[in-house]
């Protein structure tokens, strides 16, 4: 038998056996299934959020609600029964008011339904804190737990009785309501959540485009 027969008749050699991990005989990786099964593991993996942020949430709620806290006993301890301060003219002032309803005075007729919607607040927040990544997020839900326990205080501990507390205000806006730094907090907070939304951007740190 010739050179060039014995070449046409003998079969090429068969490629290298492949493990169940994709690799071949050798150890090293091969084949089509190699390569799928790294793709797919890539794209399987799951992103990297970086930490929670539930201490920044702790963070700005403390010192939102200290802020609060201290402003309400100033008002009750030098503001109440005496004349209002003028801030910026008659533009803003700072005078001392009782309210029984919810933010910059509405609804005083339902004082125990705002006291349980702030509650309720509360414990949704603590709930979302668990899958919290995104700093943004954090600072929003931090302001609004703040403002949240700022009222809620007001409404548990002051007359006239649990439950139907009347929160202090005292930043009185020229043709506008009065209001308190737990409301402004609620707003920012509320505020700042909107912006997030329509950015697409989740408490859980992910960016999504509708």
């Amino acid at each position: 038998m010739s050179e060039a027969e014995r070449t046409i008749e003998t079969p090429d050699d068969p490629p290298p056996a492949e493990g169940p991990d994709g690799t071949d005989a050798a150890g090293e990786p091969g084949g089509s299934g190699g390569t799928a099964g790294a793709e797919a593991t890539a794209a399987g993996a799951t992103p990297v959020r970086g930490p929670r942020r539930v201490v920044v949430v702790a963070c700005v709620a403390v010192f939102a609600y200290a802020l609060d806290l201290a402003a309400k006993i100033w008002v009750v301890t030098s503001l109440e029964n005496e004349r209002s301060i003028d801030v910026i003219g008659e533009w803003m002032r700072f005078r001392a008011v009782r309210n029984a309803g919810a933010a910059f005075g509405l609804g005083s007729a339902f004082t125990v339904v705002f006291t349980c919607i702030a509650a309720a607040v509360i414990v949704v927040i603590f709930r979302l804190a668990r899958r919290l990544y995104s700093l943004p997020w954090a600072i929003a839900l931090g302001l609004l737990l703040g403002g949240a326990l700022g009222n809620l205080t007001d409404r548990l501990f002051r007359s006239p009785g649990v439950f139907e507390g009347h929160v202090v205000d005292f930043i009185a806006v020229q043709h506008f309501a009065v209001f308190n730094l737990a409301d402004s907090a609620i707003v920012c907070g509320g505020i700042l959540i909107v912006l997030l939304s329509f950015r697409g951007m989740d408490p859980d740190g992910t960016v999504h485009r509708d």
